[in-house]
């Protein structure tokens, strides 16, 4: 995997390496010369023996020994000169560039298994195929633009895709982005964003490493070593900002379960990244915000102060942070007068700041003082500031850089005269800064940066559950939806408290166990799967007569086995669900029950296992929490109560993992009750 011949090469060979800049072994040739490779560089080209300069080898028989190549030939060529070099010339490491492997068809996806197998022999290390190559300290591995001038402290990136990496920082660069390192895995047929990641925590020094970690995914094949790892270096104090592309389902597929409906693989990585705290974007633009954000100090706080000289941009950015949960609190009282006496009449210090189009330097510097150091409600300073064409802006701009450098609270510049004050822009970006040139995309990124919660622990401590008893019931069970009575051991194995309930299939032991409930009881068929969709449930059976009524009606329904008979309970409707998803694990569910589970399908998702503040914190996060917080009269829900029966279930389906769904809908909820009214399991073996 990733060794030291890969990441610093001694020598490099770039097979296929050409004269003809304007074709991709030319270009990885010009951009190695360029930037200064200071290794040993040959060309391997059967046509030629010097290439731009550089020592070319017709025979790679005749190469010397060297780290890493860089293959930029035809696929069909690539796997006889891989062998070559990893068994004749020691090479260790390989970038291949070329494309026409797994991701272009079967034959290919047959040489790509060779290209592997090949590299695996020799423990060496492989980048690609089909991908745009490496950009490092050492060398500029890349055939494609931009190559910007690396810093090591600006952000490391890991793509999938070599195209969306450079059209990142195409658009990056511009508004002050820096690069340490890019990585573009193309196929990640050896390697993939998982172990670049992972060499990255495991080589963390916080004296020389980048502490901010952007990446690119089209696949996660590796959850556990992503989860372990992107956790590991945002405690070690870095950030990561993540896309995942290709979320969506063509189709729709088939569910059984409300939670198999609902737990997607979008829901899937959602919950990966909160588990380990990354903040997720949703496009290239939102990620360059977002990346910005890390630039700057850590927010204390929720509450905002807006400089500006433009009220339109101002009043957008109030609604944009107000809609995203931020505060933008009301300047007021005597300090505020204050401030006002040191601005031009007409001018607003109520917040937004407005100091006019006719506003100077002098009086944004004061602004920034009073934000900084008299308004104590104020954690974060925004200022908005382009040209309104009245004169130049290189005073105000050198102003907010010296504020920038002094100031505790952050103070986070958009400025969006992109062309008229193009130059100025320029002299700020040269000062080491990142700016902002749209107010709402910062706003949108700013609140997502600031409530992207820390990692959760990866193995959270898990209730003691009877594992005999669970493994007996599981071990024993067929296949498929399991019977009442076996989802009635494994809820009480784990202390899940659970409607009392009798599964009958005789007119006498209905009768019988009517009684012992007491009247009025809930009727269900067993068997079938939608039991509401065929008739097969009936609420408030007030009688005997009513009960035999509906027993013998109900046994006709098809499919139907038994009669479930419950006790007539009332309660807030909650519901709680499981779903295994291949290559994550179990995927946890909680949202309010009934109906609205099938009609709002308001839902929070986590990853197991489940700890107790992860699953507050994804109750906290319904939309319709406040029901369960209780209001217009409804009785408070103990959110303790569910969070704990959410880890119970947690417990459960790791000693169960032949668990594949789980439905709890409804649980009923009245204060610090809590109880499972319906539930459905199915297990595969």
């Amino acid at each position: 995997m990733i060794n030291e011949q890969l990441i610093k090469p001694r020598s490099i060979v770039v097979v296929g390496g050409s004269n003809d800049w304007h074709k991709p072994g030319g270009a990885v040739l010009q951009h190695l010369i360029e930037t200064g490779y200071r290794g040993d560089l040959y060309v391997l080209n059967p046509k030629e023996d010097i290439v731009q300069g550089i020592q070319s080898y017709r025979d790679p028989a005749l190469l010397p020994e060297v780290d890493l190549a860089i293959i930029v030939i035809p696929a069909k060529f690539v796997v006889d000169i891989v062998d070559i070099l990893a068994h004749q010339k020691n090479t260790r490491a390989f970038i291949v560039i070329s494309a026409g492997f797994s991701e272009e068809s079967p034959e290919g996806k047959i040489l790509e298994e060779r290209l592997v197998g090949i590299v695996n022999s020799v423990d060496g290390a492989l980048i690609g195929p089909n991908c745009i190559g490496v950009l490092s300290p050492y060398y500029a591995g890349v055939f494609t633009r931009p190559i910007p001038t690396l810093h090591p402290r600006g952000f490391d990136f890991i793509s999938g895709s070599g195209a969306t990496a450079c059209f990142i920082m195409e658009a990056g660069i511009p508004i002050g982005m820096r690069f340490a390192r890019v990585f573009s895995v193309g196929n990640s047929a050896q390697i993939g964003v998982e172990d670049i990641l992972q060499y990255m925590d495991e080589t963390f020094d916080p004296n020389t490493s980048s502490f901010n970690k952007l990446l690119y995914l089209e696949a996660i094949a590796k959850p556990e070593v992503f989860l372990k790892h992107a956790s590991s270096l945002i405690r070690k104090g870095c950030m990561i900002a993540a896309i995942k592309a290709g979320t969506s389902e063509a189709g729709t597929r088939a569910a059984s379960s409300h939670t198999g409906a609902l737990a997607s693989p979008d829901a899937a990585v959602e919950a990966l990244f909160r588990k380990a705290g990354i903040v997720r974007c949703y496009g290239r633009n939102d990620l360059i915000n977002v990346a910005s954000v890390f630039k700057f100090p850590k927010l204390k706080g929720s509450n905002i102060a807006i400089i500006t000289h433009a009220g339109g941009p101002a009043i957008m950015l109030t609604d944009a942070l107000s809609a995203n949960g931020m505060g933008v609190p009301k300047l007021e009282g005597p300090v505020a007068k204050e401030l006002l006496t040191h601005l031009h009449p007409g001018s607003s210090v109520a917040n937004p700041i407005d100091f006019l189009a006719t506003g100077n330097a002098d009086q944004l510097s004061t602004i920034i003082d009073y934000a900084e150091n008299k308004f104590d409600e104020i954690d974060g300073i925004v200022v908005i500031f382009g040209t309104p064409g009245l004169d130049r802006v290189f005073n105000e701009y050198r102003i907010i850089d010296e504020k920038m450098k002094i100031c505790k609270k952050p103070i986070f510049p958009i400025l969006p005269s992109i062309m008229t004050a193009g130059e100025e822009i320029k002299d700020f970006i040269s000062w080491g800064h990142t700016y902002f040139p749209q107010e709402v995309l910062f706003a949108n990124a700013l609140a997502r940066v600031f409530y992207t919660p820390p990692p959760t622990s990866i193995d959270p401590e898990q209730p003691s559950v009877d594992t005999l008893a669970i493994r007996n019931i599981i071990n024993a069970a067929p296949e498929g939806y399991i019977s009442p009575a076996e989802i009635q051991g494994l809820l009480d194995a784990c202390k899940i408290p659970r409607a009392g309930e009798a599964a009958v299939n005789t007119r006498e032991d209905a009768i019988a166990a009517a009684i012992e409930l007491g009247y009025p009881v809930v009727m269900k068929v067993v068997g079938p799967v939608h039991k509401s969709d065929v008739g097969g449930v009936v609420l408030n059976v007030q009688d005997e007569h009513a009960l035999l009524e509906q027993f013998t009606r109900m046994m006709k329904i098809a499919d139907t086995t038994g009669i479930l008979i419950q006790p007539m309970l009332s309660g807030t409707e909650l519901f709680i669900g499981a779903k295994y998803e291949s290559g994550y694990g179990h995927l946890i569910l909680c949202g309010l029950g009934g109906i609205f589970i099938e009609v709002l399908k308001d839902t929070s998702v986590g990853l197991a296992p489940l700890g107790v503040d992860e699953a507050l914190y994804m109750i906290r996060h319904l939309k319709g929490y406040k029901i369960i917080q209780g209001i217009r009269g409804k009785e408070r829900i103990n959110e303790d109560v569910f969070a704990g029966i959410m880890v119970k279930l947690s417990a459960l389906l790791k000693v169960a993992p032949e668990i594949i769904e789980l439905d709890f809908n409804p649980l009923l909820g009245n204060g610090d009750s809590i109880v499972v009214v319906d539930a459905r399991i199915r297990v595969e073996k």
